[in-house]
């Protein structure tokens, strides 16, 4: 459980962070594309960019969400020490 207080409404912050990552990840994807067409010359259409951001946005949410509590219970841990 994350502590979260559920008589209030409102996302879960782990929910809320995954979806941030994610979003990060899509983002920051777009940004690299844009950035190589600017430079060299496109290898993507928008369509595909926008696809394939999508997919890199899901796997960072993904990811978000399945390490981060293993990450929360290994700083605890070396609090601990």
């Amino acid at each position: 459980m994350s502590g979260y207080p559920s008589g209030t409404m409102g996302i879960d912050p782990r929910a809320k962070s995954a979806f941030l990552w994610g979003l990060v990840g899509f983002l920051s994807f777009l940004v690299l594309v844009q950035g190589y067409a600017l430079l060299v010359e496109p290898i993507v259409t928008i369509a595909q960019a926008l696809a394939v951001g999508a997919l890199v946005g899901l796997g960072a949410g993904v990811g978000a969400s399945l390490l981060e509590p293993r990450l929360a219970a290994r700083a605890a841990h070396r609090d601990d020490e």
